[in-house]
């Protein structure tokens, strides 16, 4: 059959249309998923303290912490894990933010508790008495209500500026304490778990609402830890005796706690 010059015409548009529209559907179809540049800031519950063992960097990072966890899991494109033992937050403004620049994707933090004195709480109401471990408490509680808010939206403005296409993620505390009745003939008493507990909440709450007026995404880590406390049958924090561990997650608290927590929000 020969064809005349029009439909010899018509035929090579429709072709060329043809295979246009297939290498774009292909191109589509195998666009690459979005590099994630993920960057871990924060204190010893970010770093890995409880979990170990620890690099030789001075700062207790381990491996079993939440962050090397989720970025062993997801593979991203690059991963900075510069959590620190011991931070506060001027800490994460004047050593940490050098990790983030323009093409970081995501930022996990915990910090603020070195910030309100909770290691002062633990080692009052741990070794002395409980109007001691209140007056510890109280002066806690004051700070994360009154100064604290204002170091918390420092830090995270500062990440932003910093990291302005990332999704900033705020990883909360857990409480402590199961409140059972009985903990052991050498445990914390009842009292002081409540009075610990009580301030675990208010911080987690001031962090919370922080978190939220910065635009980043709170996660809550005491629904995870429910039943995994200290006093629990299956507890996924160290108790006193753990020493520089004491009262921090133990590697299945990271992974089970504070991995999972993280998941509900990165998907």
């Amino acid at each position: 059959m020969t064809l005349r010059p029009l439909a010899r015409a018509a035929l090579a548009l429709a072709v060329t249309v043809g295979i246009g529209a297939g290498a774009i559907a292909v191109a589509t179809s195998a666009q690459a998923a979005p590099a994630v540049h993920y960057a871990a800031l924060g204190d010893s519950y970010s770093s890995g303290v409880g979990a170990g063992p620890y690099d030789v960097s001075g700062c207790l990072r381990s491996n079993r912490s939440y962050a090397p966890l989720w970025a062993a899991a997801n593979s991203p494109d690059s991963f900075r894990f510069v959590a620190c033992s011991g931070a506060v937050t001027a800490d994460v403004l004047n050593r940490q933010l050098s990790a983030l620049d323009a093409a970081t994707t995501m930022v996990t933090i915990s910090i603020g508790g070195n910030d309100a004195g909770f290691a002062d709480i633990v080692i009052n109401c741990r070794l002395g008495s409980e109007s001691a471990c209140a007056s510890a408490v109280n002066r806690a509680e004051q700070f994360a209500t009154n100064e604290l808010p204002g170091r918390l939206d420092a830090t995270y403005a500062a990440i932003k500026q910093r990291a302005p296409n990332a999704q900033l993620i705020v990883l909360g505390y857990p409480r402590l304490f199961e409140e059972t009745r009985n903990c052991g003939l050498l445990a914390v008493s009842l009292t002081k778990r409540t009075i610990i507990n009580d301030a675990a909440d208010l911080l987690a709450e001031v962090t919370a609402g922080r978190a939220a007026a910065a635009g980043a995404t709170f996660v809550d880590t005491r629904t995870q830890f429910t039943g995994h406390g200290v006093c629990g049958a299956t507890p996924w924090l160290n108790d006193f005796s753990a020493l520089i561990a004491a009262y921090h997650p133990n590697a299945a608290g990271y992974r089970d706690g504070y991995l999972a927590a993280l998941n509900t929000v990165t998907g």
